[in-house]
């Protein structure tokens, strides 16, 4: 249900490292709360995000949820398909990555969760 080589944040986001920069989407869990998702505010290219802030927002059939960055990072790139098919992040949370970011500080990864341990938040 959680992949164990993602990092996860208490605020039901993932990342993905790929060498200095990062993937990040939201969880099964997350997604599974929202419902059908329905649209997805991105930030731009070349926005930074900080740890602990939105960055954008999941609408969904039930709720408005802001999304929460894991870690700070400028953004390199948006998921355009979630344009067209948001409910892309309901069939497969952890190929629906919402940005690519370039990792600001590499420390912060430290105080992300594993697999394991975000479970064990969720019980």
């Amino acid at each position: 249900m959680y992949p164990e080589n993602l990092k996860y944040y208490q605020k039901h986001t993932w990342v993905k490292v790929e060498g200095d920069k990062a993937l990040i989407g939201i969880t099964h869990y997350a997604q599974a709360k929202l419902g059908e998702i329905l649209f997805v505010e991105m930030p731009e290219v070349g926005d930074e995000l900080k740890v602990g802030k939105d960055f954008g927002v999941v609408e969904s059939s039930k709720v408005a949820s802001d999304l929460y960055a894991p870690i700070s990072g400028e953004v390199l790139e948006i998921n355009e398909r979630l344009d067209e098919e948001p409910e892309f992040i309901n069939e497969e949370p952890y190929e629906a990555w919402i940005v690519k970011v370039q990792i600001a500080d590499e420390s912060e990864l430290d105080a992300l969760l594993s697999a394991e341990s975000y479970e064990a938040t969720l019980a």
